[in-house]
Protein backbone atom coordinates (compact mmCIF):
# COMPACT_ATOMS: atom_id res chain seq x y z
CA UNK A 1 0.00 0.00 0.00
CA UNK A 2 0.64 3.24 -0.65
CA UNK A 3 2.44 5.20 2.48
CA UNK A 4 0.38 7.52 4.90
CA UNK A 5 1.37 11.34 4.66
CA UNK A 6 0.69 13.82 7.87
CA UNK A 7 2.19 16.96 7.36
CA UNK A 8 4.77 15.06 5.70
CA UNK A 9 5.30 12.30 7.76
CA UNK A 10 5.21 9.15 6.20
CA UNK A 11 3.30 6.12 7.87
CA UNK A 12 2.42 2.45 7.43
CA UNK A 13 -0.54 2.29 9.34
CA UNK A 14 -4.01 4.68 8.04
CA UNK A 15 -5.72 3.82 11.90
CA UNK A 16 -5.09 6.50 14.49
CA UNK A 17 -6.48 5.58 17.71
CA UNK A 18 -7.14 7.06 21.15
CA UNK A 19 -6.10 6.38 24.67
CA UNK A 20 -9.31 7.43 26.52
CA UNK A 21 -12.19 5.18 27.83
CA UNK A 22 -10.34 2.00 28.66
CA UNK A 23 -10.80 0.14 31.55
CA UNK A 24 -7.52 0.00 32.43
CA UNK A 25 -3.93 1.15 31.69
CA UNK A 26 -2.67 -2.44 30.95
CA UNK A 27 -5.84 -2.70 28.23
CA UNK A 28 -4.88 0.29 26.78
CA UNK A 29 -1.36 -0.62 25.82
CA UNK A 30 -2.24 -3.86 24.69
CA UNK A 31 -5.11 -2.45 22.55
CA UNK A 32 -2.90 0.29 20.77
CA UNK A 33 0.05 -2.25 20.48
CA UNK A 34 -2.58 -4.56 18.55
CA UNK A 35 -4.26 -1.75 16.45
CA UNK A 36 -1.16 -1.40 14.99
CA UNK A 37 -1.53 2.65 14.86
CA UNK A 38 1.56 4.80 14.85
CA UNK A 39 -0.22 7.92 16.13
CA UNK A 40 -2.11 7.61 19.50
CA UNK A 41 -4.48 10.89 20.52
CA UNK A 42 -4.42 11.61 24.20
CA UNK A 43 -5.92 14.79 25.91
CA UNK A 44 -3.62 17.43 28.06
CA UNK A 45 -7.06 18.05 30.42
CA UNK A 46 -6.47 14.11 31.89
CA UNK A 47 -3.01 13.52 30.70
CA UNK A 48 -0.85 16.32 31.59
CA UNK A 49 2.45 14.32 32.30
CA UNK A 50 3.48 17.44 34.67
CA UNK A 51 1.11 16.31 37.09
CA UNK A 52 2.42 13.48 39.24
CA UNK A 53 -1.03 11.35 39.26
CA UNK A 54 -0.69 11.09 35.64
CA UNK A 55 3.02 9.91 35.68
CA UNK A 56 2.30 6.28 35.28
CA UNK A 57 -0.27 6.48 32.37
CA UNK A 58 2.33 8.81 30.57
CA UNK A 59 4.95 6.27 31.06
CA UNK A 60 3.19 4.05 29.31
CA UNK A 61 2.52 6.29 26.52
CA UNK A 62 6.14 7.18 26.01
CA UNK A 63 6.69 3.63 26.13
CA UNK A 64 4.85 2.97 22.99
CA UNK A 65 7.05 4.82 21.23
CA UNK A 66 3.98 6.23 18.61
CA UNK A 67 3.75 9.65 17.15
CA UNK A 68 2.01 12.02 19.56
CA UNK A 69 -1.61 14.19 18.45
CA UNK A 70 -3.19 16.22 21.62
CA UNK A 71 -6.33 17.32 21.06
CA UNK A 72 -8.49 20.17 22.25
CA UNK A 73 -11.38 18.30 23.69
CA UNK A 74 -13.78 20.46 25.92
CA UNK A 75 -13.03 23.17 24.20
CA UNK A 76 -15.97 25.55 23.91
CA UNK A 77 -14.52 29.04 22.70
CA UNK A 78 -11.68 30.40 20.10
CA UNK A 79 -9.50 31.44 22.96
CA UNK A 80 -9.31 28.54 24.82
CA UNK A 81 -8.64 25.87 22.12
CA UNK A 82 -5.55 28.21 21.20
CA UNK A 83 -4.70 28.16 24.92
CA UNK A 84 -5.08 24.20 25.28
CA UNK A 85 -2.97 23.55 22.29
CA UNK A 86 -0.06 26.14 22.83
CA UNK A 87 -0.12 24.26 26.16
CA UNK A 88 -0.04 20.64 24.31
CA UNK A 89 2.93 21.74 22.44
CA UNK A 90 5.32 22.64 24.82
CA UNK A 91 4.07 19.49 27.25
CA UNK A 92 4.53 16.98 24.41
CA UNK A 93 7.05 18.40 22.32
CA UNK A 94 4.76 18.31 19.08
CA UNK A 95 3.52 20.88 16.52
CA UNK A 96 0.42 18.60 15.80
CA UNK A 97 -2.66 19.17 16.84
CA UNK A 98 -5.80 18.07 16.70
CA UNK A 99 -8.43 21.11 16.73
CA UNK A 100 -11.76 20.28 17.92
CA UNK A 101 -14.27 23.13 19.06
CA UNK A 102 -17.52 22.15 20.82
CA UNK A 103 -20.26 24.11 18.84
CA UNK A 104 -23.00 22.46 21.11
CA UNK A 105 -23.50 20.00 24.03
CA UNK A 106 -26.11 17.81 22.16
CA UNK A 107 -24.56 16.22 19.78
CA UNK A 108 -20.93 17.62 20.46
CA UNK A 109 -20.77 18.95 16.96
CA UNK A 110 -17.88 21.24 16.31
CA UNK A 111 -18.44 24.63 15.71
CA UNK A 112 -17.81 25.27 12.08
CA UNK A 113 -17.58 29.29 12.49
CA UNK A 114 -15.13 29.01 15.30
CA UNK A 115 -13.01 26.11 13.84
CA UNK A 116 -12.33 28.27 10.97
CA UNK A 117 -11.05 31.07 12.97
CA UNK A 118 -8.92 29.06 15.73
CA UNK A 119 -7.39 26.88 12.91
CA UNK A 120 -6.23 30.31 11.57
CA UNK A 121 -4.42 31.83 14.57
CA UNK A 122 -2.82 28.20 14.76
CA UNK A 123 -1.61 27.77 11.59
CA UNK A 124 -0.11 31.15 11.87
CA UNK A 125 1.61 30.16 15.29
CA UNK A 126 2.90 27.07 13.39
CA UNK A 127 0.96 24.33 14.29
CA UNK A 128 -0.03 21.06 11.92
CA UNK A 129 -3.47 21.69 12.43
CA UNK A 130 -5.72 18.64 12.04
CA UNK A 131 -9.35 19.92 12.65
CA UNK A 132 -11.88 17.82 13.60
CA UNK A 133 -15.01 19.26 11.73
CA UNK A 134 -18.35 18.27 10.34
CA UNK A 135 -18.88 17.01 6.52
CA UNK A 136 -19.76 20.45 5.23
CA UNK A 137 -17.92 20.55 2.17
CA UNK A 138 -18.16 24.31 2.32
CA UNK A 139 -16.32 24.31 5.75
CA UNK A 140 -13.63 21.74 4.57
CA UNK A 141 -12.99 24.45 1.66
CA UNK A 142 -12.53 27.27 3.90
CA UNK A 143 -10.13 24.94 6.30
CA UNK A 144 -8.00 23.95 2.92
CA UNK A 145 -7.28 27.54 1.72
CA UNK A 146 -6.14 28.33 5.39
CA UNK A 147 -3.44 26.19 4.99
CA UNK A 148 -4.84 22.77 6.42
CA UNK A 149 -3.35 19.76 4.62
CA UNK A 150 -5.66 17.26 6.10
CA UNK A 151 -9.63 17.18 7.30
CA UNK A 152 -10.99 15.05 9.96
CA UNK A 153 -14.64 15.68 9.12
CA UNK A 154 -17.09 13.13 11.09
CA UNK A 155 -18.48 9.70 10.62
CA UNK A 156 -21.19 10.33 12.80
CA UNK A 157 -21.64 12.36 15.85
CA UNK A 158 -18.78 11.08 18.69
CA UNK A 159 -19.37 8.12 20.45
CA UNK A 160 -22.54 7.14 18.78
CA UNK A 161 -20.99 4.38 16.38
CA UNK A 162 -23.45 5.26 14.09
CA UNK A 163 -21.21 4.89 10.99
CA UNK A 164 -20.77 7.14 8.20
CA UNK A 165 -24.49 8.88 7.84
CA UNK A 166 -23.47 10.80 4.60
CA UNK A 167 -21.48 8.98 2.36
CA UNK A 168 -22.31 11.26 -0.37
CA UNK A 169 -21.05 14.35 1.55
CA UNK A 170 -17.62 12.98 2.61
CA UNK A 171 -17.25 11.88 -0.83
CA UNK A 172 -17.76 15.49 -2.05
CA UNK A 173 -15.05 16.29 0.04
CA UNK A 174 -12.79 13.69 -1.41
CA UNK A 175 -13.29 14.45 -5.12
CA UNK A 176 -13.35 18.16 -4.06
CA UNK A 177 -9.99 17.89 -2.56
CA UNK A 178 -7.86 15.37 -3.72
CA UNK A 179 -4.89 16.36 -2.16
CA UNK A 180 -5.76 16.72 1.21
CA UNK A 181 -5.23 13.64 3.36
CA UNK A 182 -8.87 12.75 5.20
CA UNK A 183 -9.57 11.02 8.11
CA UNK A 184 -12.93 9.69 9.22
CA UNK A 185 -13.16 10.68 13.13
CA UNK A 186 -15.55 9.69 15.30
CA UNK A 187 -18.76 7.48 14.92
CA UNK A 188 -17.08 4.48 13.79
CA UNK A 189 -18.84 1.55 15.26
CA UNK A 190 -17.93 -1.44 13.56
CA UNK A 191 -14.80 -2.77 11.44
CA UNK A 192 -17.64 -2.37 8.14
CA UNK A 193 -17.81 1.10 8.91
CA UNK A 194 -13.88 1.48 8.61
CA UNK A 195 -13.83 -0.24 5.35
CA UNK A 196 -16.67 1.56 3.62
CA UNK A 197 -14.89 4.99 4.35
CA UNK A 198 -11.29 3.08 3.30
CA UNK A 199 -13.35 1.78 0.08
CA UNK A 200 -13.97 5.53 -0.95
CA UNK A 201 -10.90 6.84 -0.82
CA UNK A 202 -10.46 8.22 3.21
CA UNK A 203 -6.94 7.97 3.74
CA UNK A 204 -7.18 7.19 7.55
CA UNK A 205 -9.55 6.38 10.44
CA UNK A 206 -9.46 7.68 14.15
CA UNK A 207 -11.10 5.70 16.75
CA UNK A 208 -11.51 5.22 20.14
CA UNK A 209 -14.94 4.28 21.71
CA UNK A 210 -15.09 1.54 19.29
CA UNK A 211 -12.18 -0.62 20.88
CA UNK A 212 -12.05 0.88 24.52
CA UNK A 213 -15.59 0.15 25.01
CA UNK A 214 -15.92 -3.30 23.59
CA UNK A 215 -16.18 -6.32 25.13
CA UNK A 216 -12.58 -7.84 24.38
CA UNK A 217 -10.86 -4.23 23.37
CA UNK A 218 -7.37 -6.08 22.03
CA UNK A 219 -9.20 -8.52 19.55
CA UNK A 220 -11.20 -5.31 18.29
CA UNK A 221 -8.04 -3.36 17.75
CA UNK A 222 -6.91 -6.33 15.75
CA UNK A 223 -10.33 -6.37 13.81
CA UNK A 224 -10.10 -2.02 13.04
CA UNK A 225 -6.40 -3.46 12.09
CA UNK A 226 -7.63 -5.50 9.79
CA UNK A 227 -10.23 -3.67 8.00
CA UNK A 228 -8.37 -0.64 7.34
CA UNK A 229 -5.98 -2.06 5.61
CA UNK A 230 -8.84 -4.32 3.65
CA UNK A 231 -10.35 -1.29 2.65
CA UNK A 232 -6.99 0.42 1.60
CA UNK A 233 -6.01 -2.50 -0.65
CA UNK A 234 -9.20 -2.56 -2.17
CA UNK A 235 -9.21 1.27 -2.81
CA UNK A 236 -6.38 0.83 -4.21
CA UNK A 237 -7.11 -2.35 -6.35
CA UNK A 238 -9.81 -0.44 -7.96
CA UNK A 239 -12.82 -2.46 -8.10
CA UNK A 240 -15.43 -4.00 -10.33
CA UNK A 241 -17.60 -2.43 -12.66
CA UNK A 242 -21.47 -2.38 -11.65
CA UNK A 243 -23.37 -4.07 -14.07
CA UNK A 244 -27.15 -3.80 -14.26
CA UNK A 245 -27.53 -7.24 -15.57
CA UNK A 246 -26.20 -10.73 -14.74
CA UNK A 247 -22.86 -12.09 -16.10
CA UNK A 248 -21.72 -15.10 -15.94
CA UNK A 249 -18.21 -15.57 -13.72
CA UNK A 250 -17.30 -18.44 -16.30
CA UNK A 251 -18.62 -17.51 -19.89
CA UNK A 252 -19.22 -20.24 -22.19
CA UNK A 253 -19.67 -18.35 -25.53
CA UNK A 254 -17.05 -17.02 -27.62
CA UNK A 255 -13.72 -18.25 -24.96
CA UNK A 256 -11.66 -21.21 -25.82
CA UNK A 257 -11.80 -24.14 -23.62
CA UNK A 258 -8.33 -24.87 -22.33
CA UNK A 259 -7.50 -28.84 -22.04
CA UNK A 260 -4.62 -31.04 -22.48
CA UNK A 261 -5.04 -33.89 -24.91
CA UNK A 262 -3.17 -37.00 -24.56
CA UNK A 263 0.13 -37.36 -26.19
Amino acid sequence: MKKFDIYGTQLDSRLLIGSALYSSPAVMKNSIIQSGAQVVTLSLSRQNPEIQGGSGFWQIIQSLGLHLLPNTAGCHSVDEAVTMARMSREIFQTDWIKLELVGDDYNLQPDPIDLVKAAEVLLNDGFKVLPYCTDDLVIARHLVELGCKVLMPWGAPIGTGKGLLNPYALQAIRDRFPEITLIVDSGIGLPSHAVQAMEMGIDGILLNSAVAQSVEPTWMAQAFRSAVEAGRLAYEAGPMAVRESASPSTPTLDSPFWHQTAS
